[in-house]
């Protein structure tokens, strides 16, 4: 870049969308914290279009962006995981690298949970970090059940016994 092109950008008056967008983002968040903080970008839109703004939608969007706002997310995430923050921590063997030179140097595994109509499944992979292929691993059923037909079943608490992959 030329230096006559820096001090001429560096020196330019600002320009209108940026003008414009310095008057309009408090009045957004004005609105946006006038209804609980809760609306989206559609919903600030059209309460900015009542309120007698002239704003775009797609308007309304980059600057809630730039406002750092968002509308309530309703979706339940599920959680899957709750780490202990004062637990210690495993080292970290392998520095994040998971690549082998030759089979058996490196196993990975994976432990996750899926919730079943009969309660949660637990399932353990063992992996060869050379080969890809699973080696090992297992699984586990811990009933809850929630009927009265499984009940007669399947007694509360029990745990069915573990089977290997």
């Amino acid at each position: 870049m030329a230096p006559s092109t820096y001090y001429a950008a560096k020196d330019r008056a600002p320009s209108a969308r940026a003008v414009s967008d310095a008057v309009l983002m408090p009045e957004l968040v004005t609105l946006w914290n006038a209804n609980y903080c809760v609306y989206g970008v559609r919903k600030l839109w059209k309460t900015a279009r009542r309120a007698g703004i002239d704003i775009g939608r797609d308007q309304t969007g980059r600057l809630m962006r730039a406002a750092g706002i968002e509308g309530a997310i309703r979706s339940k995430r599920v959680k899957t995981t709750r780490p202990d923050p004062t637990s210690t921590r495993h080292p970290d063997l392998v520095k994040r690298e998971f690549t082998a030179t030759a089979p058996n140097r490196l196993w990975v595994t994976d432990l996750t949970f899926v919730p079943t109509w009969a309660g949660v499944a637990y399932v353990c992979f063992i992996i060869d970090a050379y080969s890809r292929t699973i080696v090992g691993g297992g699984a586990r059923l811990t009933c809850a059940p929630r009927w009265s037909s499984t009940r007669s079943r399947w007694p509360a608490g029990r745990e069915v016994v573990t089977t290997r992959i």
